[in-house]
């Protein structure tokens, strides 16, 4: 057995220890829907990390991931259901299965050929090119994926600019009928957009999630610091104090 083995087994075992008898009483009562959360947040603060470029926060945050991995395979392993060996070896022939262009040298990868591998693994029949919906995606990355395949297949603009143009008609769809269906679509127009601009959406959100939060504290402080209250002033004033904070961060 290698080190990387050998490390693997000793985390297995680690968990074995603290579920088992006389182990830790918050990991012995966690189950795999307890899990869930912290399998969501872990995955996030591995994004926030990559995001950031930072080598010592991935490696941790890639730990907390493998954590979750483990932890769950363990609780199935009680159940009787699987363990971690059969979730690798799961993994390892799933690879070597829908990679025959490298392990087979057998033609060339391509995506359709992909999802009709991945169709069959399953019991579906492939129901359409553009692949099975991931529902567990948040949209705005679920909206990316579907675009993406559809595009693989030839269903796309030929540049940015029928992009831009679409954008336009959603929105002038969506001043004469404000709903929800017509502002998803400029929703799923903007992603489109995206992805020749490749910019990642949900990421950019993000940034101006937080950026608006950063700004907004700021204002805060100087509406605080002349004196007044936010929750008296009038939009006209708070909007003068908005500007003089995005014009001081654009310095």
């Amino acid at each position: 057995m290698g080190e990387i083995g050998e490390s693997f087994e000793k985390l297995v075992n680690i968990m074995e220890t603290l579920r088992a008898p006389g182990g830790c009483d918050w990991d012995k009562a966690q189950t795999h829907e307890s899990l869930k959360p912290y399998l969501i947040e872990e995955a996030y603060e591995l994004l926030e990390a990559i995001d950031k470029e930072d080598d010592e926060a991935m490696k941790e945050e890639l730990g907390d991931v493998l954590l979750q991995v483990v932890f769950h395979s363990q609780i199935a392993k009680e159940r009787k259901a699987f363990t971690i060996k059969e979730v690798i070896d799961n993994l390892s022939n799933k690879l070597i299965r829908r990679h025959p262009h490298v392990f087979k040298k057998d033609g060339k990868y391509s995506y359709i050929r992909w999802e009709e591998m991945k169709a069959k693994e399953k019991g579906k029949e492939k129901k359409s090119s553009i692949g099975e919906v991931n529902e567990a995606l948040p949209a705005l990355s679920l909206a990316r994926r579907i675009q993406e395949n559809a595009s693989a297949v030839g269903f796309d603009w030929k540049d940015s600019q029928g992009a831009f143009e679409k954008i336009r008609e959603e929105i002038e769809e969506f001043k004469a009928n404000p709903s929800e269906e017509e502002f998803g679509d400029i929703l799923f127009s903007l992603v489109n957009l995206s992805r020749f601009l490749n910019i990642d959406p949900e990421k950019a959100l993000r940034r101006a999630v937080e950026k608006f939060v950063e700004r907004f504290a700021i204002m805060e402080k100087l509406i605080e610091r002349d004196g007044k209250n936010l929750r008296e002033m009038d939009v006209e004033e708070i909007d003068k104090y908005w500007e003089i904070v995005k014009k001081e961060m654009r310095r």
